[in-house]
C-alpha cells in the first residue's frame, strides 16, 4: 500500500511539471464584450489518437464558486458534429448574445446569470475532428465512429486532468446533450474500467449527467407516436388505427410496411406532425432568415465565431480551418443515415452500456424536457423501466420561485442511483427554453449528491 502511495505522488509530480510547462494562458478580454471577463476562461487543444493526429479543441470555464472543491463536468454536445460553442452561448456557457444589440450594430455579449459554471467547473469540448474549431492532422484522424469518440473523449479527459492536476480531487461527471446520449455512457464506462485497471491518472468520476439523450435509435424515435398522441397532436382514432395496424412499430424505416394500412396511418401522422417543429411543440416553426425566429439569432455565433479576432482571442490555430461551421453535416446524424467516408455511427443503442453501469459506484442525472419531440421523454421513460431498477423515490413535483418546475424520480441498485427529471415546458435544448430551471435541477442534484472517499 506505501508503494502505491509513493507512486501516486511520483505520477501527480510529474503531472505538476507537465501543467507548468503546457500552462494554458487565460482568456482576460473577448471582443463583443465589454471589459475583462469576470470569470476564468481558458482555451485551446489537446491531441489524442495516434501521434496527437486528432486535436480536439476545449473551452475551461472556472466555476464562480468554489473552484477548488465543485464538481468538474466534461460537457459534450450533440450533432455529432456540432460545436459545443453553440451550447455554451444559447444554453449553459457563461455568455450569452445580446440579441437587441446585436441586430441593430455590432454583435455583443452579455452574462448569462443561469451558467452552470455558477456551481461548477465545466470543460467544454468540441469532437470529433471536424467539429468546431477541431481538427485532424491527417486524413485517417478525420474518420470517427461513436466508439472512437468515446475513447478519444476519454483519452482527452487523462491527458486534461495530467496538465490540470489541481482538479484531480473534485468530484468528476461526464455530461452532455442530445446524441451525446450515445456516447457519455460509453465514456463513463471508460473511466471507471480505466480506473479499475490501474489507469493513470485515476479520474474522481462520480457519474454522468445527461441532457434530452438519444440512448436508443429505435426506441427514441418510435417514441414520437406515443408523444404525439399524448400531447394532442394526433387523434385517439388516429392513433388507436396505427396502432392496431403497424404493430407497434411506428418508424417507417424501420418497417417493411407489408401492411397497406400500417403505410396509410403513418402517412396521415406525418400530415398532422411534419410542421411541427419537434424541438419544442410550443415554438413556430419559422425559416432560419426570419428574425422574428428563435433559430434566426444561431446566426450570431456564426458570424462571431468566424471572426479573426474572436479566434486568436480563442487561441484557435491559424490555417487549421477554412470556415467555423456551428453543425458540420458530413457528420451529423439523421433517422437512417448510413455511415459516411469521415464517421460510423456504430452504436445503435446504449442500453447495454447502461446495465454496465448498474455495477459501477454511478450517480446518474437524466433531464428532459416535457415538450421535446426530438427524443421524446416517453422514450426515455421506457428504456429506464427496461433497467428494471427499485424505485427510491416516488414521482414528484420539484419547484424553482414556489412554483413547480418539473417533475422527478428517483431509482437506486447497490451503489447506483439513478434520477429523472422532466422540466415543465422545457423543449430539446432544456437551458435554451427554461434557463433557470435547467441551472437549479443541475445544483439541486450535485448539492444531493453524497461524496464519499474512494480511497
Amino acid at each position: 500500500m506505501e508503494s502505491k502511495h509513493i507512486l501516486v505522488s511520483i505520477l501527480i509530480t510529474f503531472a505538476l511539471f507537465i501543467s507548468a510547462s503546457n500552462s494554458r494562458p487565460i482568456i482576460r478580454r473577448l471582443p463583443g464584450f465589454d471589459g475583462d471577463l469576470p470569470f476564468t476562461l481558458e482555451a485551446g487543444y489537446i491531441g489524442v489518437g495516434e501521434d496527437d493526429a486528432v486535436q480536439i479543441f476545449y473551452y475551461f470555464v472556472e466555476s464562480e464558486r468554489n473552484p477548488s472543491e465543485d464538481p468538474l463536468l466534461i460537457y459534450l454536445t450533440g450533432g455529432p458534429g456540432t460545436s459545443v460553442l453553440y451550447s455554451m452561448m444559447y444554453q449553459i456557457g457563461p455568455l450569452n448574445f445580446d440579441l437587441d444589440a446585436s441586430w441593430e450594430n455590432n454583435i455583443t455579449l452579455k452574462l448569462n446569470p443561469y451558467a452552470w459554471n455558477k456551481v461548477a467547473n465545466v470543460i467544454y469540448i468540441d469532437a470529433p475532428a471536424g467539429a468546431g474549431f477541431a481538427y485532424a492532422t491527417t486524413y485517417e484522424a478525420s474518420r470517427s465512429s461513436d466508439s472512437l469518440l468515446a475513447s478519444n473523449a476519454y483519452d482527452f479527459l487523462r491527458k486534461w486532468l495530467m496538465e490540470h492536476p489541481r482538479f484531480l480531487s473534485n468530484p468528476l461527471y461526464i455530461s452532455g446533450i442530445s446524441y451525446m446520449g450515445i456516447i457519455l455512457p460509453n465514456v463513463a464506462l471508460h473511466v471507471y474500467n480505466g480506473n479499475e485497471h490501474g489507469n493513470q491518472p485515476h479520474m474522481n468520476i462520480k457519474g454522468v449527467i445527461s441532457v434530452s439523450p438519444l440512448t436508443d435509435k429505435f426506441g427514441d424515435f418510435n417514441s414520437r407516436f406515443e408523444f404525439a398522441h399524448r400531447l394532442s397532436l394526433i387523434s385517439d382514432e388516429m392513433y388507436e388505427s396505427t396502432e392496431k395496424t403497424c404493430n407497434g412499430n411506428y418508424v417507417s424505416l424501420y418497417n417493411d410496411l407489408d401492411s397497406i394500412r400500417c403505410s396509410n396511418n403513418l402517412q396521415w401522422v406525418d400530415e398532422c406532425t411534419s410542421m411541427i417543429n419537434l424541438e419544442n411543440i410550443l415554438e413556430p416553426l419559422c425559416a432560419t432568415t426570419d428574425p422574428a425566429c428563435r433559430e434566426a439569432t444561431f446566426g450570431l455565433v456564426v458570424a462571431w465565431a468566424n471572426d479573426k479576432d474572436v479566434q486568436k482571442a480563442l487561441n484557435v490555430r491559424e490555417g487549421t480551418i477554412e470556415t467555423w461551421e456551428w453543425q458540420n453535416s458530413t457528420i451529423h446524424y439523421n433517422l437512417g443515415k448510413n455511415d459516411t467516408v469521415i464517421y460510423s455511427y456504430d452504436v445503435f443503442s446504449t442500453i447495454p452500456i447502461h446495465k454496465q453501469l448498474l455495477a459501477k459506484k454511478c450517480q446518474y442525472l437524466i433531464i428532459c424536457g416535457d415538450h421535446d419531440m426530438v427524443f421524446p421523454h416517453v422514450g426515455t421513460e421506457k428504456w429506464i423501466r427496461s433497467l428494471n431498477l427499485p424505485i427510491e423515490k416516488r414521482w414528484e413535483p420539484w419547484f424553482v420561485n414556489d412554483q413547480i418546475a418539473g417533475y422527478q424520480m428517483t431509482y437506486a441498485q447497490s451503489e447506483y442511483l439513478l434520477t429523472y427529471a422532466t422540466i415543465k415546458g422545457a423543449g430539446h435544448g432544456i437551458a435554451l427554453y427554461k434557463p433557470e430551471e435547467a441551472l437549479a435541477m443541475v445544483d439541486e442534484w450535485l448539492d444531493s449528491r453524497i461524496y464519499l472517499s474512494d480511497v
